[in-house]
């Protein structure tokens, strides 16, 4: 058998630059269907078990926010205006969504949309059948209503390269649609009074901000090692994918200099991830169409932001080398201001910051072995003089990642093992929001005879969420979306002699104070042949 480099066949992710996925699924009521005995021209359109994006089922406005076909890198630049039979002082819910179709050969893409500068969506794409797809992704994105009041330059973006091998060009329409309700509606407690895009890294505040909240959409793409960044290796180890302080990667948020938020950044597999896009045809692994972004409550640095001049506010990936591009990074701002205050002051209380982990550890062998642990721990306190008392806000966050790599000669067969915690408590007042985030990732990809090239692998994102008054509980949840899969296909052939098979399913559970929500898929040979709701 021939010993190749598997991971060197994620080429297949070569990428530019709240959501839903869905489409066209079988009734309960329906007979399953029966899939071929291998992966024909054709197969299911994409959908995910995620629930849909509930709507108060009351009159609604629709607006198209772009139209275009994606066949390079030249974004589509148009204008936004809010529908004018549709008063924005009664919006109630916004929802955006995206419709598209590609056909032929084409890698999954990477794209983003932005109204007035703000990115209020950011998504990727599934490789098509040679018959053609069609998918929709939905978002609530009520939280930018700010934004949405006024009109507003758009650009959109999903990078692509069409010639005579990747055929497919990409053709989405983005529509949003205004839900209202009659008379004047107040926005819900989640939605910010101003949105602003962090440009150049600066950031000036209305001086009576009395929450402050940041959102980044950090994604590793480009096309090189950091698309799978949870794979690399020190450069002691010889793996092909290199970076000198291992696979521990931290989304770094600053003020003026100072630490002043930290993350784990979520595992994205694309539809082309893991040498396999057998296994993403019909589901996406969790998030591959839903990039979430990564969220700082900063409301302990607000008094030192309101003093009516530009702060220096910068977003940073720990761990990725020096000088290596790969991870993009596009921020809002979210502010809440204090209507009794012209100007809210205060001060920063507290910064405890623990030093760093992250340690790897090489050992030589049959499979060669990486493992890595890897954590941090941040505190900052602050106060706020409001027109509604003094408001101290703390937020604790504290990060974990544990992971084992191994690799046998010419990276054949190649498996990773690996879990990340993400655990944020903000107390503000009597209020305490504690969220406890579980990211894990379990696959081997092995070449065997014949050049069959089979990818196992199991993914999970999890999250605890509860909020707690005076030592009453008022609300909680728990999610769990778990995708498992397993696809084989011959290697270095044409495409219609790879003879592959797979299958894939995934759960999505959602649970709490709030209600059930529990949906199952399993696909086989691309053909969706379960479909189970439970609550």
């Amino acid at each position: 058998m021939r010993q190749r480099k598997i991971m060197s066949m994620i080429s297949g992710l070569t990428l530019a630059a709240g959501l839903l996925l869905t489409a066209p699924t079988a009734h309960a009521d329906e007979a399953p269907a029966t899939p071929p005995a291998e992966f024909t021209t054709d197969w299911h359109d994409p959908v995910t078990a995620a629930p849909p994006v509930t709507t108060p089922g009351t009159p609604t406005c629709e607006v198209t926010l772009a139209e275009a076909q994606f066949r390079d890198f030249t974004p589509y630049r148009g204008s936004y205006a809010p529908p004018e039979e549709c008063d924005d002082t009664r919006w109630n819910k916004v929802v955006l969504r995206l419709d598209g179709t590609v056909k032929g050969r084409q890698y999954d893409r990477l794209g983003h949309l932005a109204v007035g500068g703000v990115e209020i969506f950011r998504t990727s794409t599934p490789q098509p059948s040679p018959d053609g797809i069609a998918w929709s992704v939905e978002k609530d994105v009520t939280a930018y209503r700010d934004v949405l009041r006024r009109p507003q330059p758009v650009e959109m973006l999903i990078g692509n390269v069409v010639n005579e091998t990747y055929t497919g060009v990409i053709d989405v329409r983005v529509t949003l649609t205004f839900h209202t309700a009659q008379g004047r509606v107040k926005p819900a407690a989640g939605t910010p009074d101003r949105v602003l895009p962090l440009t150049a890294g600066t950031l000036t505040t209305p001086r009576n901000t009395e929450r402050l909240l940041a959102e980044v959409y950090a994604t590793g793409s480009g096309g090189g090692c950091e698309e799978y960044w949870y794979l690399t290796v020190p450069d002691a180890a010889p793996y092909s994918c290199k970076a000198a302080e291992g696979p521990y990667r931290e989304v770094r948020i600053s003020v003026d200099g100072r630490l002043a938020g930290i993350a784990a950044p979520f595992p994205t597999v694309w539809t082309g991830g893991w040498s396999n896009p057998f296994l993403w045809y019909v589901t996406p692994a969790p998030r591959a169409f839903d990039v979430q972004p990564v969220v700082y409550d900063l409301t302990p640095f607000a008094a030192l932001l309101n003093d009516g001049r530009p702060h220096r506010v910068e977003v940073s990936v720990a761990g990725v080398p020096a000088g290596q591009t790969g991870w993009s990074t596009p921020a809002n701002i979210l502010l809440w201001q204090d209507e009794g205050r012209a100007v809210v002051t205060g001060g920063l209380d507290r910064h405890e910051e623990s030093a760093p982990r992250n340690t790897t550890s090489y050992t030589p062998g049959s499979p060669d072995r990486l493992d890595t642990e890897g954590g941090h721990r941040l505190t900052v306190a602050g106060h706020l003089n409001t027109s509604h008392g003094r408001v101290e806000t703390t937020v604790t966050r504290v990060l974990d990642h544990r992971s084992a790599h191994r690799w046998g000669e010419g990276e054949n067969p190649d498996a990773l093992t690996a879990t990340w915690t993400d655990d944020q408590t903000v107390t503000t007042g009597r209020t305490t929001t504690r969220v406890h985030r579980t990211y894990t990732m379990d696959g081997e990809t092995t070449v065997g005879a014949g050049d069959r090239l089979r990818t196992v692998l199991t993914l999970g994102d999890r999250a605890r969420t509860s909020v707690v008054r005076g030592g009453r509980t008022l609300s909680w949840s728990v999610l769990d979306d778990t995708y498992r899969g397993d696809a084989t296909y011959t290697t270095g052939v044409p495409r219609d002699q790879r003879h592959a098979v797979g299958t894939s399913a995934e759960r999505y559970r959602l649970y709490g104070s709030d209600g059930c929500y529990d949906r199952s898929l399993k696909t086989v040979q691309g053909t969706l042949v379960e479909d189970l709701r439970r609550c």
